[in-house]
C-alpha cells in the first residue's frame, strides 16, 4: 500500500525563498491533515505546462497533486488558465491558489485569489487598524495590487489611491473596482506616481521596488501622523523599506503576516477545514528574525 499523500505546492519564479512549505507543514500538523507541500519552479515561458505537469503526472496514482499557490511573476497567467473562479479571483483579475478540481484538465480547476483577505486579517486582527474611514495609499497595480484592492475596499477606507509606475495600468485597475469601491462606500481614484498625495493613514507597498533594492517608491510627504507602512515582501527584501518608514515616524509591517494569513485561506479551500494563524507567525516570525540578526 502507498504511503504517499496528497501534494500541494507554492508555483513561481523565483521560488526557492518560498516559506510556504513550512507554513502549510505547521498547518497540516495542527489539523491532523496528510499532506505533502513542494517548491515548484516554473521557466518563465512554462507556467501552464509546469502546473498541468504536477496536476496530471502523480509520482504515484496515490499521491496527485491537488493544488497549488502561485506567486510572482503568474498571477495573471493562473486566472485565465483555470476554467472557474470565485467572485474574488474575478474581482482581481488574478488568482495566487488553484485547486485542481479535475485532475489534470484546466476546465475543472477552481482558480482563487488569498492575497486580499490575508493582507486585511494581517492589518485589522493581528495588528489591530481597523481600515472603515481612514484613508490608503496602495502602490503597485501587478498581480499584487490586484490581489488585495477588492478586500482593501470591502473594509470601507473613506478613500483609496492606487498608483503604479504604468499609469495606465493603475487607471485600468481603479476602473474595474469603480463599482465595487462605490458598492462599499470608498473613494477610488489613481494618481501619478510622483504625486501620489499626502498624509495617509495606511501606505501599502505592493510594487516591485522592495526586490529591486529600493527603499520607497513614494515620498516620505505620503505618511501621516502615526500611519502604518506595509511592505507585501518580507525578510531582507522589506528591510529597506521598512527602514524608510521607522526613519519617518510610521510604524512598519512587512508581509510574513499576510503570507499566513493567504496560506491559511488557501488551506481550508483545498482541505475544509481552518488552521489557527497566530502560533504558526509567531514560530515564522522568530525565525526570520534570528537569520536577520
Amino acid at each position: 500500500m502507498s504511503t504517499l499523500q496528497d501534494r500541494y505546492a507554492v508555483v513561481g519564479n523565483p521560488v526557492a525563498h518560498s516559506r510556504s512549505p513550512a507554513i502549510h507543514a505547521a498547518f497540516a500538523r495542527q489539523t491532523g491533515q496528510a499532506l505533502v507541500y513542494e517548491r515548484v519552479l516554473a521557466p518563465l515561458d512554462g507556467f501552464a505546462e509546469t502546473v498541468r505537469a504536477f496536476a496530471g503526472v502523480p509520482v504515484d496514482p496515490a499521491a496527485p497533486g491537488r493544488g497549488c499557490n502561485v506567486t510572482v511573476p503568474f498571477k495573471f497567467e493562473a486566472y485565465q488558465l483555470a476554467g472557474r473562479r470565485t467572485p474574488r479571483a474575478m474581482l482581481a483579475g488574478a488568482a495566487n491558489t488553484l485547486r485542481f478540481d479535475g485532475g489534470a484538465s484546466p476546465e475543472g480547476w477552481l482558480a482563487d485569489n488569498t492575497d486580499g483577505i490575508g493582507l486585511l486579517r494581517d492589518i485589522e486582527v493581528n495588528a489591530s487598524r481597523p481600515l472603515a474611514g481612514r484613508r490608503v495609499l496602495l502602490v503597485g497595480a501587478g498581480g499584487a495590487g490586484a490581489g488585495v484592492l477588492g478586500p482593501l475596499l470591502a473594509a470601507r477606507p473613506a478613500s483609496l489611491v492606487l498608483v503604479n509606475r504604468t499609469a495606465q495600468k493603475a487607471q485600468a485597475l481603479v476602473a474595474s473596482h469603480a463599482a465595487w469601491a462605490e458598492e462599499h462606500g470608498a473613494a477610488l481614484s489613481a494618481a501619478p506616481l510622483a504625486t501620489p498625495g499626502e498624509a495617509y493613514d495606511l501606505v501599502i507597498n505592493a510594487s516591485a521596488s522592495s526586490l529591486q533594492g529600493a527603499a520607497s517608491p513614494v515620498p516620505a510627504a505620503t505618511l501621516g501622523p502615526g500611519a502604518l507602512a506595509v511592505d507585501l515582501m518580507y525578510g531582507a527584501a522589506a528591510a529597506p523599506f521598512l527602514a524608510w518608514a521607522q526613519a519617518h515616524g510610521a510604524s512598519a509591517r512587512d508581509g510574513l503576516g499576510m503570507l499566513v494569513e493567504q496560506a491559511a485561506e488557501a488551506f481550508e479551500l483545498w482541505r475544509g477545514v481552518r488552521p489557527l494563524t497566530a502560533p504558526v507567525l509567531q514560530a515564522l516570525r522568530a525565525e526570520v528574525d534570528a537569520k536577520a540578526s
